[in-house]
């Protein structure tokens, strides 16, 4: 209920206090990105505050339980809401309720590599969770944490990027690598985050309400263009070998 019996709506701050109680881990940004993915869209106040109403929350635990119990992409998601928007089904998350463990990685013909969306929003994985979604092995996740490019959270978890790193760093070890191998990628990144770091950082600093979010949208958009960058001048590189 809002805090205030002069109005029907609930602002971001109550919201996040109402799904506190079953995602300890979400916070006033992530609910700003999510509506920066158009996931949800809560009108705004003559003011410019965001109102939350019933479904805007029922929407959120949805959006929410969809991530953390079954790692869904936003691209699936997204298209779960299309379809309950189009009057299709409801909010229906009896099966997360349920409890149902990580999916497997699937088996795959080797050298077939997984595509995944740029994908920001957090899950959490016991490490018993994350060697079943990945289908990496204990050693192998020594291996990968010993030199940089899984990190286990403060309170011993991994989250979505460990997730995909995992995966991709399991078909590069089919290939005969080890991890010692892939210690370049974490290098790679780590320079390319702070160069992103100078280009985003000013736009998510401003004081205008919606500067996170558009500093969220700049970073997607510098990700992917990233991504087409590396992959072109990879097969320009490798040009000579096809």
């Amino acid at each position: 209920m809002p805090l205030s019996k002069s109005r029907d709506y609930l602002s971001i701050g109550e919201v996040l206090e109402l799904l506190k109680k079953d995602f300890p881990d979400v916070s006033v940004s992530k609910l700003r990105f999510l509506e920066s993915e158009n996931l949800v869209a809560p009108p705004r106040t003559p003011s410019g505050y965001r109102k939350f109403f019933a479904g805007d929350v029922d929407r959120l635990r949805y959006i929410l339980s969809l991530q953390r119990d079954h790692f869904l992409p936003l691209k699936v998601i997204r298209e779960r809401l299309e379809a309950i928007d189009a009057g299709s089904s409801g909010y229906d998350v009896s099966l997360v309720e349920a409890g149902e463990p990580p999916t497997a990685a699937p088996e795959r013909p080797r050298g077939t590599a997984e595509h995944y969306d740029v994908d920001l929003t957090g899950t959490q994985l016991s490490r018993r969770e994350l060697t079943e979604a990945t289908g990496l092995t204990e050693e192998q996740l020594t291996g990968l944490e010993e030199f940089g490019l899984l990190a286990r959270a403060e309170g011993g978890s991994y989250d979505e990027n460990d997730l995909m790193v995992g995966r991709a760093a399991r078909g590069l070890l089919e290939h005969g690598l080890e991890p010692r191998h892939l210690r370049m990628y974490r290098q790679f990144a780590d320079r390319e985050a702070a160069f992103y770091e100078q280009i985003v950082s000013p736009i998510a600093h401003r004081r205008d309400p919606d500067a996170r979010s558009l500093a969220y949208r700049s970073l997607q958009e510098l990700l992917e263009l990233s991504r087409q960058m590396r992959e072109a001048a990879l097969r320009s590189s490798l040009r000579g070998l096809r």
